[in-house]
Parts: C-alpha cells; structure tokens; sequence
C-alpha cells in the first residue's frame, strides 16, 4: 500500500519552513525603512512572499509607492490561477469561502493539488495556509525586531535574499522553451529600460514579454493538437 504524507503535518513542517524566510523578509523590510508594524502590517494583509519581497526591494531601491505597488500586485496576480486547483478545498458559505482565499498561495495550493481526496485536500489547504500564515508573520516579527540589531543587511548577504527568491520561483518555469523566452525577454526589457524609467518601473515592464512567450505557447499547442491525428494515422 502506498504510504502519503499527513497533509497536517506536511503544513506544519511547510509553515516552518516558509517562516524562516519570514525572518529574512522582516530584516529587509526594516533596512528598506519600514517601521516593525508596517512590515508586519503588510505580511498580515498582503501574505504573499513574492509581492512582499517585491515591493520592499522597490522601496529600499529608492522606487516609488506606485512602482512598488505595481510590482506587488503583478506577482500576487498568480493567485488568480489557483482557483480550479483548491476548489475541491475551499468549502462553506460565501462569507467563509472569502476568508479562506487569504490562504490560497503557493505551498496550500500545491498540498491541496497533492491530496488523493477532496477530504485530504482540504486538509492540506488549511494546514498549509494556516501553517504559513502563522509561521510566516512570526517570522515576520522576529526578523522586523531584530533588524535594528543586525544593522546593514549586507554584511551577512541578506541583501541577495530578494533575487534568490525570485531565481527560486522562476526555475520550474525554466524547463519549457516558453518560459525561457519569457525570462530572457523580461531581462532584456528590464535591463535596458533601466537607465529610462523609474526605480521599480523595469520590473513591471519586464511583464511584457508574456505577450510573445504565451503566444509561442499557444503555437505549440495548437501545432501538437494538430499533429496528433497524422501520428494516429500513421502508425
């Protein structure tokens, strides 16, 4: 018999987890000049690492409140995509069903996806977005008190915390030639648009390169569809 993980668990050691890289978050926030409960503020109501990391990179890089807010709500807007994945999870009224989605991000949606049952599926939903929630602004505190200890992040190399965690989210996407093109484009239009624009501002253009990137995705699916049924007469 196939031995499976116990969602409950699994959340929690998630929650673990994801809360040490609260404590990098709360550092950062504070020597980009967030005040402690403004960083904790924001993972209270925001939750979402990348957006966070985003928008505090912006800020600490000198860019302005828009620029930030731009670059936040671009990478929290992949939530958006979760939606047929913990829709097995997410059960209750609507009042309840809108309290739930704070936790649909990337650790409880990809437990929830993982589960065999809609039961465990909802397990694992709630355990891992409760888990992170806790753990995640728990680190968020810790970090944001201790930041004032530490003083200049860059001596310990904090300061890579932010790119390595988006080099984190971008390798998976990295397998397929679509999400290479993006990833080559986006870095070109950032790099060059970065003596032109505003702090910040090279981050949101950079999202233009999904345009050509989904359109090469769209070609190959279209011309593997239509391959398919010459391969089935062939053989």
């Amino acid at each position: 018999m196939e031995s499976r993980t116990d969602p409950l668990r699994a959340g929690i050691l998630i929650g673990v987890t994801v809360g040490l890289v609260g404590i990098t978050f709360g550092v950062l926030a504070r020597s980009a000049g967030l005040s402690v409960a403004k960083a904790c503020t924001m993972s209270l109501l925001v939750f979402t690492g990348a957006s966070q990391f985003a928008a505090v990179g912006v800020v600490g890089s000198g860019g302005s409140a828009l620029a930030a807010l731009g670059a936040a709500v671009l990478l929290a807007a992949r939530n958006t995509l979760y939606g047929p994945v913990v829709g097995r999870a997410v059960r209750g009224p609507l009042w309840s069903r809108l309290v739930q989605s704070q936790l649909v991000i990337d650790e409880s949606a990809g437990l929830a996806a993982a589960q065999p049952d809609a039961r465990s599926a909802r397990r694992g939903f709630l355990a891992a977005g409760l888990g992170v929630f806790a753990f995640w602004n728990l680190g968020t505190l810790l970090g944001a008190l201790g930041g004032d200890v530490l003083g200049d992040t860059d001596r310990f190399g904090l300061d890579a915390a932010f790119p390595a965690c988006f080099l984190a989210l971008l390798a998976p996407h990295l397998r397929t030639l679509p999400g290479r093109v993006a990833a080559l484009l986006a870095g070109a239009i950032a790099v060059l648009a970065i003596p032109f624009v505003p702090v910040g501002v090279p981050i949101l253009l950079g999202a233009l390169a999904i345009v050509p990137a989904g359109a090469l995705r769209s070609h190959r699916r279209t011309t593997a569809m239509g391959e398919a049924p010459e391969g089935e007469d062939g053989s």
